[in-house]
């Protein structure tokens, strides 16, 4: 299977001209490929990460849209949040298990804000040590445990 690049094309100019709030395209990121993205963003106003800046990286298999794409937090700031682990990996619902074709980059996108937006208390999840040591490096090769819908 051959991933839709006209599908990827069309993501990268809503994102491009439509972002979420807080959101930017890191255009160097798409210069060399398409299949792989850094997007840059900014903790919400009245949150807990305002004005703090994140990288989220996102890499497209050839079978986008129908298997989400790898997400992750990268770079020198990884948010401390109980949904994130210290090497950037995400544990949220729709970036496995919960994916649809009918999601996009920007929906995603979203989810992430909110996620970090509705945030009580800054800290790592209970298992960030054991996780970091043994996990693989594709969080989407990770069973995940939904169990908590409060931070």
């Amino acid at each position: 299977m051959y991933i839709d690049l006209n599908m990827l094309q069309k993501e990268l100019l809503a994102l491009q001209n439509d972002p979420p709030p807080g959101m930017t395209l890191n255009e160097k990121s798409v210069q060399n490929t398409i299949t792989q993205w850094i997007v840059d963003m900014e903790g919400a106003s009245g949150t807990l990460y305002e004005g703090e800046k994140f990288q989220l990286l996102f890499k497209f298999s050839s079978r986008y849209p129908f298997d989400s794409p790898q997400v992750m937090f990268t770079g020198d700031n990884i948010p401390v949040h109980p949904h994130v682990y210290s090497n950037g990996h995400i544990c949220l619902s729709i970036l496995t298990e919960d994916w649809s074709p009918a999601l996009s980059v920007q929906s995603v996108c979203l989810s992430i804000i909110s996620m970090l937006s509705s945030c009580k208390e800054k800290r790592r999840p209970p298992d960030n040590s054991f996780y970091v040591r043994t996990c693989n490096k594709n969080p989407k090769k990770t069973k995940w445990w939904y169990h908590d819908d409060t931070c």
